[in-house]
């Protein structure tokens, strides 16, 4: 266990059930392996909410609005008719670098995991991304650590809403609509 999900546990204690996931499928279609800290996430508090903000995606997610998989085939379409228009952040210049979604907010903030070619997956960091806007922020750290460190305030966001997190955590897994 990361000291990042142990400090989720101190945060919310985790469900009683455990998320199991046939991680090879959601990895073919993806295209690359994801990071052992999601699965140790997503097999603890599968996809959820964290403080009626945050929505961490789940690959065959029971609510269909949050799969991880059709989020990244939007937000990939999405991105590359964006990239026509806008500039694309320093962090994708790379050949070959590009993100992928791991999250996502109510305001419809994106959070990705930047890919970076000959990166392993367990060492990507998180791209924030602006509703409607050609902001982003980059962190140098995993999505776990992201997570723990803004529930925590160790870590602040000047993208992400300045009513997140809230001062009593909330959590709930996501489950059928």
């Amino acid at each position: 266990m990361t000291e990042a999900l142990a400090r989720l546990f101190e945060i919310a204690p985790a469900p009683s059930e455990p998320r199991q996931k046939d991680w090879g499928e959601a990895e073919r279609r993806l295209g690359v392996e994801l990071p052992a800290d999601y699965k140790d996430l997503i097999h603890t508090y599968g996809g959820s909410n964290w403080d009626d903000y945050l929505y961490v995606l789940e690959p065959g997610c029971p609510n269909e609005n949050y799969d991880l998989i059709e989020w990244a085939a939007h937000q990939a379409e999405d991105l590359e008719g964006l990239w026509e228009i806008e500039r694309e952040p320093a962090e994708l210049e790379l050949e070959g670098a590009r993100v992928i979604p791991w999250a996502t907010t109510d305001n419809g903030e994106c959070l990705y995991w930047l890919v970076r070619p000959g990166l392993e997956p367990d060492r990507w960091t998180v791209m924030v991304n602006e509703a409607r806007g050609d902001r982003w922020e980059h962190f140098s750290v995993s999505c776990t650590q992201f997570l723990a460190s803004s529930l925590d305030g160790a870590l602040q966001s000047s993208i992400l809403s300045s009513l997140f997190p809230r001062a009593a955590h909330e959590f709930r897994r996501l489950g059928v609509v």
